[in-house]
């Protein structure tokens, strides 16, 4: 049996943390959801359907999204099939080196965090990372 208590517990975290970690980066040339884009870039480029699918966005808010962050040079479209429907997004190195940033500007924010709990609590938050890894994996 589910235990709802407990995946509203959960849920209720992660909107705190994702709050949290926005806050942190909060004054960044980028913006939260487009830092989370470039972050999604990382391993190399993507169309644009599978990067709104990806983000739980629909296509415009996400061509919204990439517009910006083409305009700012984070990343390029490239036409990818014969009759250019197929559009594919990719970092450029300004776009690689802006996630770096905020990237290290949140691990460092939560680094801090993390020291000033006891380490019993540091224990059993690593203990819960694998745990927490397969809970956002891929689903059966």
């Amino acid at each position: 049996m589910v235990d709802t208590a407990l995946a509203a517990q959960v849920s209720e975290l992660l909107r705190e943390l994702v709050l949290l970690l926005r806050r942190s980066s909060a004054d960044m040339s980028v913006s939260a959801p487009q830092l989370a884009v470039l972050a999604t870039l990382r391993d190399g480029p993507l169309r644009m359907s599978q990067l709104a699918h990806q983000h739980g966005v629909r296509l415009p808010t996400m061509t919204s999204q990439v517009d910006r962050l083409e305009r700012d040079g984070l990343v390029t479209r490239q036409r990818r099939d014969r009759d250019g429907r197929v559009v594919s997004v990719e970092l450029t190195g300004t776009g690689r080196a802006e996630l770096e940033r905020g990237v290290e500007r949140r691990v460092a924010f939560l680094a801090e965090r993390l020291s000033g709990l006891s380490a019993a609590d540091q224990s059993a938050i690593a203990a819960a990372v694998p745990a927490l890894k397969r809970l956002a994996g891929p689903t059966a």
